[in-house]
């Protein structure tokens, strides 16, 4: 794996996300937050789950379903952090992704693991939890159209 290729799926990851987004934000605020289905309840908390990201404790608390009130507030936040990824990514170099990362898994179990694995992780991620909001959507009507990457690359 290379920095590029990262580079690749996160890029691939952002044009799924604004394709839903374009969805979620057509959503009236009882829809965005309510109970339908899933790991997380409703589309905004998997949505703030998938937003959660990387960094150690310096990245503050966790974030949480109700610190997002309306689909504007996560989008905000949503554009902050993936400029921090990009930037993040741009000033990897490839031996950098061998570099091992401690972190913590509940309930404080700690880790250690690759950059470049846990940032593989994070894009993986995203695509299944892409899939469940796709999912909820579709329960209330609504549909984001294909965000599989073959797509992806047909419009790049």
């Amino acid at each position: 794996m290379t920095v590029r290729d990262l580079e690749t799926l996160f890029d691939y990851s952002y044009w799924a996300n604004r394709k839903i987004f374009s969805v979620i934000s057509q959503l009236t605020p009882e829809q965005f937050v309510q109970p339908v289905a899933g790991s997380y309840g409703s589309i905004r908390n998997t949505m703030v789950h998938m937003l959660s990201r990387c960094g150690g404790a310096s990245r503050g608390d966790a974030l949480k379903g109700d610190d997002f009130p309306t689909v504007d507030s996560l989008l905000s936040t949503w554009g902050k952090i993936e400029n921090h990824v990009r930037e993040f990514l741009a000033g990897l170099k490839d031996d950098d992704l061998a570099r091992k990362v401690e972190f913590t898994l509940p309930p404080g179990q700690k880790q250690s693991m690759p950059l470049g694995e846990l940032m593989h992780h994070a894009a993986i991620h995203g695509v299944h939890h892409r899939g469940q909001v796709t999912l909820l959507l579709r329960l209330l009507g609504l549909t984001p159209g294909n965000v599989d990457i073959l797509f992806y690359y047909a419009a790049v």
